[in-house]
């Protein structure tokens, strides 16, 4: 994150990646430029809540204009990581695990799922998606190796905050969990829980207002 990032407020740094993403899909669109109340109504943010964010980070628009959507991606990309290469593991490689390293999905160009761990033995050394699954006893080794602080959760949710735990031990400071468990960590790892409402939100705003466009 950019050398201002301590200055600016916790939840504001959490919502960057929602907007990016609805930024992007109004790129996809053809769409050029967007106003706050747009935002406020695919994400259902407060206006005044996007306005103040996007105010942490100088003249992103102009009043009566709103904001220029290619501006928008390269800030939103830029700040949401400022790695040339962002290395992510996976825990869990279950249904969703496995369509998870099949799209290996991303937000940023260089963000990749580059390793997967699992603890069933039918699992451990097959290859899903361009990844090798490893042994979940060998997590330590590899994610210190590796360097990766960034892992997605995906583990059946009795066992979720056991495995928060390790991660926390090993170092992790970034968890995008799946599971239906709400784990607690530390201040210094972040947490970040799959929100279907808010997607489901966005949806229906895409729905109402560019289903014919």
């Amino acid at each position: 994150m950019a050398n201002q990032s301590d200055k600016i407020p916790r939840a504001t740094l959490k919502r960057l990646p929602l907007y990016y993403r609805f930024v992007n899909t109004l790129k996809s669109k053809g769409i050029d430029r967007v106003n706050s109340k747009a935002i406020s109504e695919g994400l259902n943010i407060d206006s005044a809540t996007i306005r103040r964010d996007f105010s942490y980070f100088g003249e992103l628009g102009k009043k009566g204009y709103g904001y220029n959507i290619d501006s928008l991606l390269h800030f939103f990309k830029n700040e949401i990581s400022e790695n040339d290469e962002i290395k992510i593991a996976i825990v869990g490689v279950g249904n969703l695990g496995k369509a998870l390293l099949t799209y290996n999905f991303s937000i940023h160009d260089e963000m990749t799922i580059t390793e997967a761990f699992d603890i069933r033995e039918d699992v451990i050394g097959t290859e899903i998606g361009q990844v090798s699954v490893s042994n979940y006893a060998d997590i330590t080794e590899v994610l210190e190796r590796e360097q990766i602080d960034i892992v997605i959760l995906t583990t059946p949710e009795d066992v979720a905050q056991q495995v928060t735990d390790k991660l926390v031990d090993v170092g992790v400071k970034g968890i995008l969990n799946f599971t239906p468990s709400r784990v607690s960590t530390p201040s210094d790892v972040q947490v970040h829980h799959i929100d279907l409402g808010i997607e489901l939100q966005s949806l229906l705003f895409f729905m109402k207002n560019y289903s014919n466009k």
